[in-house]
């Protein structure tokens, strides 16, 4: 995700933090993040999350709140956690806060498990 500027905090069992610093590129015609960026962010921790335990997930729905506006050279972190998890389905919600702790955007997505090994994990 270099081409947005996220970087990797750390990576655990279901799990994730990621960061990024709001540029000029990131901001939408009001001066304030585009929430698509909001939205890249919190999906990038939603995706090393739930491929974190070694099988092969893709996402099947994703839904997004907006409680604050964010503005440029704000750090964005997105912390990814696990809600539930099945053989074929898991959970996973995502806090989108900014460097003073303030929930910038909540996110909520569902993955299928394939079944089948994932072999490019990420790892910190």
């Amino acid at each position: 995700m270099n081409h947005l500027g996220i970087e990797r905090l750390k990576t655990g069992s279901g799990s994730c933090e990621l960061q990024m610093t709001v540029r000029a590129e990131h901001l939408n015609f009001n001066g304030t993040v585009h929430g698509g960026a909001i939205f890249s962010l919190a999906d990038s921790a939603f995706g090393l999350a739930s491929n974190s335990h070694g099988i092969l997930s893709a996402g099947i729905d994703a839904h997004m709140t907006y409680q604050a506006a964010a503005l440029k050279g704000e750090v964005l972190t997105a912390t990814a956690s696990e809600v539930s998890r099945s053989r074929k389905i898991a959970v996973y919600r995502i806090e989108v806060t900014n460097q003073a702790g303030e929930i910038v955007a909540g996110f909520t997505g569902t993955v299928y498990r394939t079944g089948k090994p994932n072999y490019k994990v990420a790892e910190d």
